[in-house]
């Protein structure tokens, strides 16, 4: 069957949302998001969606840009997404050229693509020249059926609230998220400096559920919190956690994050999924604590291009 890879257009994003959930059943979306991705991503990030078809059928999805976020210019990503049943028929390839050569001419000369940690994967990527960097599992939590820990008292100084209470004012999100994400372990650094893009790409994001998202305020200052991402069925997912340099040491982002998987649970979500860093051991451990196990791990791949 002949395989043709265009840009994605808007009609296609049931069919490109069902390929991802195929490809990578632990990643929380939903067509609404994707188009969100697809219309609201910074001019600077030169976001591009891809799909396949096979047969007449979208069988593949890929997506590429330019890392704008980080200090050292010239990066950008590539990652490929090809439903089970259409693998080892190129398809996956040609998308994946398609979008190397996307980058190479918005300016690219390295570029980092995310490979699950399974044999024929890591031996694709690797025959194309790219050489692992790092690695991040998933991990799972049945919300339905496990237990999870009780919420402590509260320190005297500390209040949960969800993150909607910042509604009208979100700027002070903004500060805690830019904090947090400048640490962020990873092969590239990141920098939000840019409040009305973080508005478009996170704050007004349709995945981010800003009431079952938790903030830990001490003294009323927003210290630590964890974001939820939902697909306002039955999945959840952390998209961020963390605290704010001043006040890390203090257990808040374990208050935070426990105070919203309570709520997601009673709002009647029944799986939560995570990611981390595998060599964030600290992370593991909250997670483990939490109940999460690892259902799979991706392995993040780097190539020079020219």
């Amino acid at each position: 069957m002949t395989v043709i890879v265009r840009a994605f257009c808007p009609e296609d994003a049931s069919a490109a949302t069902e390929v991802l959930r195929a490809a990578l059943p632990f990643m929380v979306t939903t067509p609404e998001a994707m188009l969100w991705d697809a219309s609201h991503a910074a001019p600077a990030s030169r976001y591009q969606l891809f799909v396949a078809e096979r047969g007449g059928e979208i069988v593949a999805r890929g997506e590429a840009g330019i890392a704008h976020e980080s200090s050292t210019p010239g990066q950008a990503f590539a990652n490929v997404y090809v439903r089970p049943e259409h693998r080892g028929h190129g398809v996956g390839a040609l998308v994946l050229r398609t979008a190397e050569e996307y980058v190479a001419d918005a300016g690219a000369d390295t570029v980092y693509s995310w490979v699950l940690d399974e044999v024929a994967n890591r031996s694709f990527a690797e025959r194309r020249g790219y050489r692992a960097s790092r690695s991040a599992h998933f991990l799972r939590l049945d919300l339905a059926e496990g237990s999870l820990p009780s919420l402590p008292a509260l320190p005297a100084d500390v209040e949960l609230v969800p993150v909607s209470s910042f509604a009208d004012d979100p700027r002070p999100m903004f500060a805690l998220d830019a904090e947090c994400t400048a640490d962020e372990p990873g092969d590239l650094d990141a920098s939000l400096d840019d409040f009305g893009e973080w508005l478009d790409s996170t704050w007004r994001h349709p995945l981010l559920d800003r009431e079952l998202s938790t903030v830990a305020l001490v003294d009323g200052t927003p210290a630590a919190f964890t974001a939820a991402r939902t697909d306002g069925r039955t999945r959840y997912a952390s998209g961020m956690t963390g605290t704010a340099r001043a006040f890390r040491g203090r257990g808040l982002a374990k208050l935070a994050k426990t105070d919203s998987l309570h709520r997601a649970r009673a709002a009647g979500y029944t799986e939560a999924f995570t990611g981390n860093d595998s060599g964030n051991g600290p992370m593991l451990a909250i997670n483990k604590w939490f109940g999460y196990d690892i259902c799979a791990t991706e392995v993040r791949y780097v190539r020079d291009l020219g």
